[in-house]
C-alpha cells in the first residue's frame, strides 16, 4: 500500500434556480451560482488544486458548476478528463466512497461534484469533521492516505475547506 497521500476535492454544486416544470435533476444554475462557480474557480486555481480526474454528477447544475470552473482552470479539452456518474446524485455517503475507491492509482487530485447532504456527509465521515457549513459552492479539501481504493470513513484529514461568503482555510492536515 503506497503511503503518499492523495487529495480529494469534494464540491457542492452552485446555487441552482428553480424554473416551473422542471424535474429537479434538471435545474439549471442561478445567476448567483454562476458567479459562484467562478470564485469557487479562482480558488482552486489559487490553491494549485488542478485534478487528474473529475468525478461529475450527471444533474444540470454539477455539469454546469464544473464546466465553469474547468474554463477557468483552463482544462476544458483534451486534457480534462471528467466521469459523469448517474450515482452521485442522491449519493449517501457509502456511495460516494464507494465510487472514490474506483479511481485509478495514477490520479493524486480528484474532483468529486456532487449534492448535500452527501457531499457534506462524506466530508464529516472522511475527515471527522462534524458541523462542517457546506452551502452551495463549498468546497472541502480531503488529505487520503494511501491508495484510493482504501478509502473509508476515518482515512482521512480537513485541509482546507472554502465557502463563497468567504469563509475559507487551510489547516495544514
Amino acid at each position: 500500500m503506497s503511503t503518499a497521500t492523495r487529495t480529494l476535492l469534494v464540491l457542492r454544486h452552485s446555487k441552482s434556480a428553480y424554473p416551473e416544470g422542471a424535474a429537479d435533476i434538471d435545474r439549471p444554475l442561478s445567476a448567483r451560482g454562476q458567479r459562484d462557480a467562478i470564485s469557487l474557480a479562482a480558488w482552486i486555481a489559487d490553491q494549485g488544486l488542478i485534478p487528474d480526474l473529475v468525478i461529475c454528477s450527471t444533474a444540470a447544475r454539477t455539469r454546469q458548476t464544473w464546466d465553469l470552473i474547468s474554463d477557468r482552470l483552463a482544462m476544458a479539452g483534451e486534457n480534462e478528463v471528467v466521469r459523469y456518474d448517474a450515482r452521485l446524485y442522491d449519493a449517501d455517503p457509502a456511495t460516494l466512497v464507494a465510487v472514490v475507491r474506483e479511481t485509478p492509482a495514477s490520479a493524486g487530485i480528484v474532483a468529486l461534484v456532487g449534492h448535500n447532504p452527501g457531499a457534506a456527509e462524506l466530508v464529516s465521515s472522511l475527515a471527522g469533521e462534524n458541523g462542517l457549513g457546506f452551502p452551495t459552492s463549498g468546497a472541502a479539501v480531503i488529505g487520503v492516505r494511501g491508495g484510493w481504493d482504501r478509502v473509508a470513513p476515518g482515512s482521512g484529514s480537513l485541509d482546507g475547506y472554502w465557502t463563497p461568503k468567504g469563509g475559507s482555510g487551510v489547516t495544514g492536515g
